[in-house]
């Protein structure tokens, strides 16, 4: 039987680690993390997987400790894989594998290496992404391709939306290769990462609109970070208010020149620096749902001839 050491974390952890689990891999230990209190934990648990099938689970603050080496090293996995781990495996981890380390990211790579592939990949207008299947080196998402999935994205689509699509995604080309990858006759494909580019994680202050781009840069910032994510903001009269929903409002003329926000026909619009109009489907104020008559209500203070100005 093929054994390996599975590091995992999140929903691609979680479906990922029933997809090996599925083809008869013997998973000797399953490394994952502590949920964080300071985190909205809105995805499926690898952890939980792991417990309902009786496996071994650590939770070390550095996966590549002496003692996290020591231990995998008396296991002599197969293979390591890693599914939506938050941390780096050295070198010396990954040859602890006898027949190769992998990570499934969920880009299409060589496009959107590193944190934050699907938040990156809608902030930037992207109409596709996907999963990847790669060796691990030393160099992060720079390893052999050895199975992709795409998936579709919508414009309207948020991250959440697209991120369940790249878990099935991942899912689904885990699944497909895996009875290759597992005889040993998968085809590995080489990365060229000059048609990539690389990205850091992302903060909650990075959500900050920027009323002075043109709408569709400012509609793909709000589907970026949509809920659960921390939302992309604005401050108006002394208050944050989070943008939940966007959509692009071809039809409608803007009220005037210059970006701006107001209410018309019981809902709310913004007009965007470069003519073009948005209409945000829902806001929030400390953390509720806010109504168009509440924000008038709210805000009319700042209210400058019906509109909020930017």
């Amino acid at each position: 039987m093929t054994s390996a050491v599975v590091f995992a974390y999140h929903s691609v952890g979680a479906r990922c680690l029933s997809t090996l689990l599925a083809h008869g891999v013997d998973v000797a230990l399953l490394v994952t993390h502590e949920d964080s209190a300071d985190e909205n934990i809105w995805f499926e648990s690898a952890a939980v997987i792991a417990a309902r099938h009786g496996i071994a689970t650590i939770t070390p603050e550095d996966a590549n400790a002496p003692d996290v080496l020591a231990r995998i090293a008396a296991i002599a996995p197969d293979f390591i894989f890693s599914f939506y781990y938050r941390k780096m495996l050295g070198t010396p981890l990954l040859a602890l594998a006898r027949r190769g380390a992998y990570n499934m990211h969920g880009s299409l790579l060589p496009k959107y290496r590193g944190r934050a592939p699907v938040n990156w990949a809608v902030l930037h207008g992207e109409r596709e992404t996907g999963a990847t299947l790669h060796e691990m080196l030393a160099k992060p998402d720079a390893g052999r391709i050895v199975a992709q999935q795409r998936v579709p994205i919508l414009p309207d689509d948020t991250a959440f939306e697209v991120f369940n699509k790249v878990i099935v995604a991942a899912e689904l080309a885990l699944d497909d290769v895996l009875p290759a990858l597992l005889a040993g006759t998968a085809p590995h494909h080489e990365q060229n990462l000059a048609q990539g580019n690389y990205f850091g994680g992302r903060r909650p202050e990075d959500g900050r609109i920027d009323w002075t781009q043109p709408a569709v840069v400012v509609h793909n910032l709000i589907r970026a970070v949509a809920p659960p994510y921390p939302g992309a903001f604005f401050d108006l009269g002394g208050s944050r208010l989070i943008v939940g929903r966007s959509q692009l409002a071809p039809q409608r003329a803007p009220r005037s020149a210059g970006a701006g926000l107001y209410v018309a026909d019981g809902a709310f619009y913004a007009d965007a620096a470069d003519g073009q109009v948005l209409r945000l489907l829902s806001l929030f104020l400390d953390g509720d749902s806010l109504s168009p008559d509440a924000f008038v209500a709210r805000f009319a203070g700042v209210l400058g001839d019906g509109k909020y100005f930017f």
